[in-house]
């Protein structure tokens, strides 16, 4: 009985203090704090993609921040990736092809299963829906992709500076 009561107040202490560190969490106290880290590792991906037109990257010129990205739990293993950026002027050309940009580089650079949603940030452009649905149309994707002045574009944007 004695022994039981030693092993189940250390192992009761040993949790508190893990807990207290930070080394252990529950589930649900976890949770947010991961995909919080999923969503900074997601944003340093993207914050140095370069715009089309002028020579700072997509950070520099605020279109994302580190507030326009979430990212929420499907299961265990797969992720929801929601990505919400703003074009520096509400008729922006190229709006579309930064949201390539966005998708191509987060497709081959995100090292976890995802499910990638890209929008224009609400009331920021003046064709946000019909961009938005170009964006997160697979086929659409990959004919842009199929374009070499498009995709020479888009991999100018994506490379990583040295």
């Amino acid at each position: 009985m004695r022994m039981e009561r030693v092993s189940g107040l250390l192992s009761w202490t040993l949790s508190r203090v893990l807990w207290l560190s930070g080394l252990f969490e529950r589930g649900a106290a976890r949770q947010p704090r991961i995909m919080e880290e999923k969503a900074l590792e997601v944003y340093d991906l993207i914050r140095t993609i370069r715009d089309p037109e002028k020579p700072n990257t997509l950070e520099e010129l605020e279109v994302v921040t580190e507030s326009s990205v979430e990212v929420q739990e499907i299961n265990e293993e797969d992720y929801l990736v929601i990505i919400r950026f703003t074009p520096t002027v509400p008729h922006c050309s190229l709006a579309t092809l930064i949201g390539l940009c966005l998708r191509v580089k987060l497709q081959r650079c995100l090292p976890f299963k995802h499910k990638l949603e890209i929008y224009i940030s609400e009331g920021t452009h003046s064709t946000e829906e019909d961009i938005n649905k170009q964006i997160n149309d697979k086929e659409r994707v990959a004919a842009a992709m199929e374009n070499p002045n498009l995709r020479e574009i888009v991999e100018q944007c994506v490379l990583e500076p040295d």
